[in-house]
């Protein structure tokens, strides 16, 4: 996620990071690069201009001149900036109303509305612990209904039928009545998505979001559109009383011209990001996090948060016994590991998230790579659960019939094969050196539990003392 601006601001910055002392020429030069890296990011220009006036004006302040280490002082200032410009700090949704609380969303046709329906109702629901029901107002886009009821079933909310030969006003006005006999806390309404600002269709979402009244109205927009995002953001406010923008399909935009352009344009801010395809990749917006990530600088938070929502304590919990009775960490095992990681977003998100990784050399970071996970995954589905659990049983044929039942080639095999043993070693050194007593102590702490370090109570540990 916005992998270019990313590249091309930490390029610029490196070029003075390190030095004990900058001067004006050295720091115009800088912010120079800077200005370079947020155009060919797609940024607006006008929002260009004002950010880095505002850095130059800061920097030649005193702030980086007299400091003892410039390099330093510069990046932060940058840092702040780039928090301010994006809004300074997460903005939650409003639903301190009489319930349902009803959110309206907006948005051009094809910038992944109905998706973002599913993926905040889900958000909502298992995050807050509201009571969410949707429903689908897109009368003219077909099949939208039907989608917005299949994606409800995966995110695990209510669905509100409608009809494609009903009035769309009808629809929003029935569905609130509909939420509130449920005793339903949210009520998100997906609208159809228009291909332009056209003023039929303006006139549409308009007559339903005077008849629901919302506490919250959203612009959906692709972040892919770069500053485009902006632009049609502006447009739709100038008709609709907009309180948000969530950027969609942000996982593929590598450019971030639409994260930084957004707020300074409308006047709005960023609310949600949306991360992937299934419908719990929806993350919070929170600038200064954002803005770590763009300056290589890692987001830590949000790492930890989705791994307390996402790994599998259990799971954990049985690992660490197991290989604490001196159990062999076997395939399967391993297998565990990859789909917990892919959990938080795979090797990518790690590394994203993950300060510094940029940094790596070329030759580390392939090492990382995300497809060669997903790969050694399909290779232990091939296999049968005796080759999972007895790894030293794999031969010669086995390993061709490994590679042809996975696609992949012996080689590969091989690699994942030697990658296993390796972790088995670091798995009996963490044990002899007591590693494995307190990832026990963590998990019981983590679980409520009472046990002691080796799963056992302490009375009995006292005994055997004795």
């Amino acid at each position: 996620m916005f992998e270019g601006l990313s590249n091309r601001l930490t390029k610029a910055l490196r070029a003075v990071s390190g030095r004990a002392r900058l001067t004006e020429d050295n720091i115009a030069g800088a912010v120079r690069q800077v200005r370079i890296a947020l155009l060919e990011a797609d940024v607006a220009l006008s929002v260009v201009r004002s950010f880095t006036a505002d850095v130059q004006q800061r920097a030649i302040g005193n702030e980086v001149t007299g400091s003892l280490d410039a390099g330093q002082a510069f990046l932060k200032i940058v840092h702040e900036e780039l928090v301010r410009l994006m809004g300074e700090a997460n903005d939650a949704l409003s639903l301190a109303v009489t319930p349902p609380a009803v959110v309206l969303t907006a948005g051009l046709q094809g910038a992944g509305k109905t998706a973002t329906v599913a993926k905040l109702a889900r958000y909502l629901a298992e995050r807050e612990s509201k009571r969410v029901a949707v429903v689908s107002a897109d009368v003219h886009r077909p099949a939208a209904i039907e989608q917005l009821e299949t994606l409800a079933r995966e995110a695990g909310v209510r669905f509100i039928p409608s009809r494609a030969d009903e009035d769309p006003v009808a629809i929003a006005k029935r569905a609130r009545g509909d939420a509130g006999t449920h005793l339903d806390d949210v009520l998100i309404v997906d609208t159809a998505g228009r291909l332009a600002i056209d003023e039929q269709m303006m006139e549409e979402i308009a007559a339903i979001h005077g008849v629901l009244e919302p506490i919250e109205t959203l612009f959906v927009v692709d972040a892919m559109t770069g500053q485009d995002a902006a632009t049609t953001a502006k447009a739709f406010d100038a008709a609709l009383p907009l309180t948000g923008v969530v950027l969609a399909k942000a996982d593929g935009d590598a450019r971030g011209g639409a994260a930084l352009s957004v707020r300074a344009v409308t006047g709005k801010p960023i609310k949600f990001l949306g991360v992937g395809e299934k419908t719990d990749a929806l993350e919070a917006f929170h600038p200064d996090r954002i803005a770590s990530r763009i300056l290589g600088m890692g987001d830590v938070l949000t790492l930890i948060e989705d791994a307390e929502r996402k790994v599998d304590r259990k799971k954990a919990s049985r690992l660490a016994r197991k290989i604490q009775k001196g159990s062999r960490f076997d395939l399967s095992d391993f297998r565990d590991q990859l789909r917990q990681m892919g959990s938080l977003g795979g090797m990518e998100g790690l590394m994203e998230r993950l300060p510094g990784m940029d940094q790596l050399p070329p030759a580390a970071q392939a090492k990382m790579d995300g497809a060669r996970f997903r790969r050694m995954e399909v290779i232990i589905d091939s296999m049968t659960p005796q080759e999972r659990h007895f790894p030293d049983v794999i031969n010669g044929s086995r390993k061709r019939r490994i590679a042809n039942g996975s696609g992949t080639s012996v080689q590969d095999v091989n690699q994942l094969l030697k990658q296993h043993r390796q972790m088995q070693k670091t798995m009996r050194k963490v044990t002899r050196k007591g590693g494995m007593d307190r990832m026990m102590r963590g998990l019981a702490a983590a679980e409520g539990t009472t046990t002691g370090s080796l799963g056992r109570k302490p009375t009995k540990r006292r005994k055997q003392r004795r």
